[in-house]
């Protein structure tokens, strides 16, 4: 499974600042948003909620069949601690990791020399500096009809 980690913060969280074995390089890939879409509309949450599914059964029958899945995380900040909103973390599997690598992906960049230096000033007590490095990140405009969204929310 391959995740989309839409938070820059909680990128550096699950990475440790680039610092993690096997994850020295941190890359930001950018998508289109048709591939992004097209997995949301594919994927089911990670667990089974009582709030979204009839029973775990069903919820194990859409997971099995699902090429994505969506995972809810608290957003974390520059300390990264975790803040009372959530962040969606996006899996993909089968025709979803497929689409992803040939048709979705738009630009790559490495983003490990922002990262050393976001954590750099966050070890030096100057998170003002360090927050000021962050790419500008903005809730995703999802559809109006909530169409898009409302099979993953709990």
């Amino acid at each position: 499974m391959t995740w989309i980690k839409p938070s820059f913060l909680w990128m550096m969280y699950r990475c440790g600042w680039g610092l993690k074995e096997g994850q020295e390089t941190v890359l930001a890939v950018e998508i289109t948003r048709e591939g992004f879409e097209w997995a949301l509309r594919h994927a089911c949450l990670s667990h089974y909620d009582p709030g979204v599914h009839a029973d775990q059964a069903s919820w194990r029958r859409e997971l099995k069949r699902s090429p994505a899945r969506v995972q809810w995380d608290p957003e974390l900040d520059v300390r990264l601690q975790a803040l009372p909103h959530r962040s969606l973390q996006l899996g993909l599997s089968g025709e979803a990791v497929r689409r992803y690598a040939e048709e979705w992906v738009v630009s790559v960049r490495d983003v490990t020399p922002l990262a050393r230096r976001v954590h750099g000033l966050v070890r030096e007590g100057e998170l003002a500096a360090a927050h000021g490095l962050l790419p500008v990140e903005t809730p995703y405009p999802a559809d109006t009809d909530g169409e898009l969204l409302r099979h993953l929310c709990p």
